[in-house]
């Protein structure tokens, strides 16, 4: 299927297709809904974490899939290593063992009490309603993972948990570039996604499930891939700039 940028910024076959170029050079480019010059900008800025409004019913062009993998292959790895592998999974009774799995896990993250508690700050009243919205959506995906019809589980080469700091942060480093790619190939495609993590809690069980040596190979996370009801998705309210920007020192 090919894909052209329009000069007008409408969408095409499918896919999702923002602004044409402007002249300015991208680092000057600003980041705010209606005000993006860039079609690759159009593309970082409205790649949201897609729960509620996946197509549960539409099935997934399995070429799609390979696209979005063929695309996040050419992230940055460390030493271009290139550990990394994608377990697809489309099988149904697959995918409801799976999602058994996360329910699981879910729960027992849930109940776990050594959880490392993230920074307290104040948060606004929009920040507060946003994150009641994000739980309602993530338990929406709880109860209906099971009817998505492609799960992705990237992986890598070795236990990523073993080792320094430096160690795991290489690891990881050599794997969440990729993943990240083939979430924004997907929403350039029309397909939406999700980061997850809490089957993680369960990944022995996993692992057992679609045949991964567990001993030798770490699952990193379980992205849902679906298409998605409508593509009109926009940049996320986030803190202020100059909040979380350093310059030289902290």
């Amino acid at each position: 299927m090919q894909r052209t940028w329009s000069k007008s910024g409408s969408e095409a076959t499918g896919g999702v297709y923002g602004p044409a170029a402007a002249s300015e050079p991208p680092d000057t480019v600003p980041v705010v809904a209606g005000a993006l010059h860039d079609p690759v900008d159009h593309v970082l800025t409205t790649t949201r974490a897609v729960r509620r409004r996946l197509d549960l019913d539409r099935p997934v062009d399995p070429a799609l899939v390979r696209e979005c993998l063929t695309v996040a292959l050419q992230a940055p790895t460390g030493g271009n290593n290139q550990g990394w592998h994608f377990v697809v999974v489309t099988d149904s009774s697959t995918r409801s063992a799976i999602a058994d799995v996360f329910r699981r896990g879910a729960v027992a993250y849930a109940e776990r009490r050594d959880k490392p508690s993230p920074p307290r700050r104040r948060r606004t009243e929009a920040e507060r309603a946003a994150r009641h919205r994000v739980m309602a959506s993530a338990g929406y995906l709880f109860e209906h993972l099971h009817r998505v019809p492609v799960l992705v589980i990237p992986c890598l080469e070795g236990r990523a948990e073993a080792g320094t700091l430096v160690d795991q942060a290489t690891a990881f480093g050599s794997i969440l570039p990729a993943v990240w790619s083939f979430m924004l190939a997907a929403r350039a495609r029309g397909l939406g996604t999700s980061w997850t993590t809490v089957h993680l809690e369960a990944e022995v069980e996993t692992a057992a499930l679609l045949g991964i040596p567990w001993e030798t190979v770490t699952q990193v996370a379980l992205v849902p891939v679906a298409h998605t009801v409508g593509v009109d998705f926009k940049p996320a309210a986030r803190r202020p700039l100059d909040e979380v920007v350093h310059w030289d020192r902290w």
